[in-house]
């Protein structure tokens, strides 16, 4: 292959490196107005009045919007319908937004917005799940507070456990997770002659924004054209909570027929917007004699905050994933999604799978402990491979990389030497070693497989250059360049000859969003769909012009081959030359639906996803015994990705995808007082690693293709954040030989751990 396999630079490269990418905050529109939000101050409580007389006679005010204000439904659809895109009578969050007021610079919007004054009535608020679920005195959503409630069920949990040589049993914890997306969430929304509404932001699924746009305008879909601008990062935090930033920019601007803009401050990107799911698990697993597991029994709550935005399939993904890569008959898995009166979560890089393979891992390590087996022996004996079925009944018949991946990353990592690990230590520190083995289900899965289509378009023009469209989105993960070397394959062009169009829903039809990991297969597979034709002419042409059979062609280097003789050849742009001349067709659209899946929501079996990505990862650590402060120093992360389409990218995502990770491992910690008020909302106050604490980051790459992919290639950029925190705590046991079960793992509480204190 000319193009697949190759480390070719970064489409957007240049222009991300010089600053010429086009981000949102970048646009200005002839007449545009500025738009900000107006919040709740409190957690829970009912609106009297929203007043802006003081704030009407700042200079160049234009108005104040609320509900009352919008045309069709004030309702952002997501999975559920009960999030509000304003708030009406009632607010359930502390900066749930109650309207917008705009005005002719940001300056005056801001002033106009300090002037606004909100008269409520504050109501009790619950913040902790554990009392919200089932809650007697307060409801926030339903009888119980329970946004969802999913189980597994396989074999007889009861009489394993009475059969196992040893059984543990423990809580754990995990808090929120900041995205900290470098750009911020920003809209602009500009109202045509025509009555479309246009939608200009920074996003990742551009057909969820334009349903919501919709619905609150009460308009048909083919009246919202959404293009996604260059995104400075999202990680899960720009799926769905764009839809809610796009309808305060949208319905001023439709109301005074000029163009808004809407950008947050990162104080309030991070008070307001969505955030990974803080998970309580209690984990309780059991192994015989011989370091098989046999039974697992999980109870996993995540805090949804106000409004269940994407929290039932987080919660759906956390159940399949809560048992991990391993064999087990015996299973019993309860989750629960529940309602408090905190910012709502959403999506976030591993999208719920992390809090529970945190619980996991370091179970499989503790029963590795007390049978005293090495932990990488444990997880060898259970691992699943090739023709395995899952704990939720799925069989596995092709592409299990598991156990290559395991050995891998053990081999690379010395791990059979890590006895002598204290040998060099530096003074008053211990060195560790913990291993992980994760797994991660690719695409939406048969929780979301009503989404799991996309379509793409593909043009080549008569100098040799092509363009194409597709309805998923770059946002930092490289996908420009993955599509375009997937199109070059096909085509038999130069790499250098792609390009693909901005995202606009104006384009190609809804292809659902860009998360989880789907956007390499789903998009992969129809732009091959979409090179059908395109490459049918251009084959067709070329045999003709080569005197051989079309099966007889390779299209390769910008070069069409004679299979037959070598000899034979012909450049693909003098075939494309003439096929221009003949007024053969030379673009196509494609279209590409995953395979199906199945599950039985009662029972909690099926087939939950098409295909699976693995991975394990080794932490070195060094831990001083004075302070508890923990040094990372090496990560060894193995994933099986199928086929690396780009393999520089695939370090990259290992890498980028590790030092998330650690952040989640280590530092990272949004507090919530006693009324609901998220407290550290900047960067000086929540604290996420810097190239200064970037340790060695070790990428092994394994491939078994997997035959639905593009090439063999599938998804897998959210699993590299997912192995690091339990094997920086499985580190941090083994070299002081304290456990921490709740993230994240700080100096206070490994110093605390050491001498037993206890507050």
């Amino acid at each position: 292959m000319s193009a697949i396999g190759k480390s070719v630079a970064r489409a957007e490269g240049e222009e991300r490196v010089t600053g010429k990418g086009t981000f949102v905050a970048d646009i200005k529109l002839p007449s545009m107005l500025y738009a900000s939000v107006i919040r709740s101050p409190i957690a829970h409580g009912d609106i009297i009045e929203v007043d802006d007389s003081r704030a009407s006679k700042i200079k160049g005010y234009k108005g104040i919007f609320t509900y009352r204000d919008i045309l069709g439904e004030n309702v952002i659809p997501v999975v559920f319908r009960d999030q509000p895109c304003f708030a009406e009578k009632r607010v359930n969050y502390y900066g749930e937004p109650i309207g917008v007021v705009v005005a002719d610079s940001k300056s005056a919007a801001d002033m106009a917005l300090s002037r606004v004054n909100i008269d409520y009535r504050e109501l009790e608020p619950l913040l902790d799940p554990l009392k919200a679920r089932g809650n007697e005195r307060i409801k926030i959503y339903g009888e119980d507070n329970i946004f969802k409630h999913l189980k597994v069920r396989n074999g007889d949990i009861e009489k394993a456990f009475a059969e196992c040589e040893v059984v543990i049993e423990d809580i754990y914890t995990t808090p929120y997770q900041e995205h900290a997306y470098i750009e911020t969430q920003g809209m602009v929304a500009n109202p045509l002659p025509d009555g479309t509404m246009e939608i200009y932001g920074s996003m990742q699924c551009p057909f969820y924004v334009r349903e919501a746009v919709a619905a609150v305008l009460d308009l048909p879909f083919s009246k919202v054209r959404v293009v996604q601008t260059s995104t400075g990062g999202a990680f899960g935090g720009k799926e769905d909570v764009p839809s809610l930033v796009a309808c305060q920019a949208a319905i001023p601007a439709y109301h005074l027929k000029r163009p808004v803009k809407l950008i947050y401050s990162r104080d309030e990107d991070i008070i307001s917007m969505s955030k990974r799911h803080p998970g309580w698990i209690r984990y309780k697993s059991g192994a015989d004699s011989n370091g098989v597991l046999k039974a697992v029994e999980v109870e996993y709550i995540i805090d949804g905050g106000a409004y269940s935005t994407l929290s039932p399939v987080v919660l759906w993904r956390g159940t399949v994933h809560a048992v991990g890569p391993y064999r087990c008959e015996n299973v019993k898995v309860d989750t629960y999604a529940v309602a408090t009166n905190k910012v709502p979560c959403g999506a976030f890089r591993g999208f719920g799978s992390p809090q529970v393979l945190f619980a996991a891992e370091s179970q499989m390590d503790r029963l590795a402990e007390k049978l005293n087996i090495d932990p990488a022996e444990f997880r060898l004996k259970n691992i699943l491979r090739t023709n395995d079925t899952t704990p939720f009944g799925q069989k596995l018949s092709w592409s299990v990389g598991a156990e290559e991946a395991l050995m891998r990353v053990l081999e690379k990592s010395d791990w059979k030497k890590r006895k002598d690990k204290n040998e060099y230590a530096p003074d008053g520190k211990k060195i560790g070693y913990g291993l992980s083995s994760v797994f991660y289900g690719v695409g939406l899965g048969a929780g979301g497989k009503h989404l799991a289509r996309t379509g793409a378009r593909v043009m080549v023009e008569g100098d040799g250059s092509v363009s194409f469209s597709v309805g998923t989105t770059e946002m930092g993960q490289g996908m420009r360049t993955v599509l375009a070397q997937i199109v070059a394959e096909e085509l038999g062009l130069p790499y250098e000859n792609i390009r693909m169009i901005p995202t606009d829903t104006s384009r190609v039809p809804d292809s659902g969003p860009t998360v989880a990991s789907r956007a390499t297969t789903m998009s992969g597979r129809a732009l091959i769909d979409a090179c059908g034709k395109p490459r049918n002419s251009i084959l067709t042409e070329a045999a003709r012009m080569l005197g051989v059979e079309k099966h007889q062609v390779i299209l390769k280097d910008g070069m069409a081959f004679s299979r037959v003789d070598k000899d034979k050849q012909i450049s693909v742009m003098e075939v494309i030359n003439s096929c221009f001349a003949k007024r053969m067709p030379l673009s196509g659209e494609g279209w590409y639906v995953s395979p199906e899946t199945s599950w039985d929501e009662r029972r909690g079996f099926g087939d939950a996803y098409v295909t699976y990505a693995w991975s394990s990862n080794v932490a070195v650590i060094a831990v001083d015994m004075d302070t508890g402060e923990i040094e990372v120093l090496k990560i060894y992360s193995s994933h099986d990705v199928g086929k690396a389409i780009n393999p520089s990218l695939v370090e990259g995502q290992i890498e980028g995808g590790v030092i998330q990770g650690l952040g989640y491992a280590l530092t990272e910690n949004i507090i919530t007082d006693k009324k609901g008020r998220l407290m550290n909302t900047e960067f000086a106050t929540y604290i996420i690693p810097t190239a200064a604490d970037v340790p060695s980051v070790k990428p092994i790459i394994v491939e078994h293709p997997y035959p639905e992919g593009p090439y063999g290639a599938r998804g897998f950029g959210e699993q590299p954040l997912m192995g690091v925190a339990p094997a920086v705590a499985n580190a941090v046991r083994d070299a002081v030989g304290v456990r921490i079960s709740n993230l994240p793992i700080t100096p206070e509480k490994v110093w605390k751990a050491l001498r037993k204190y206890e507050d």
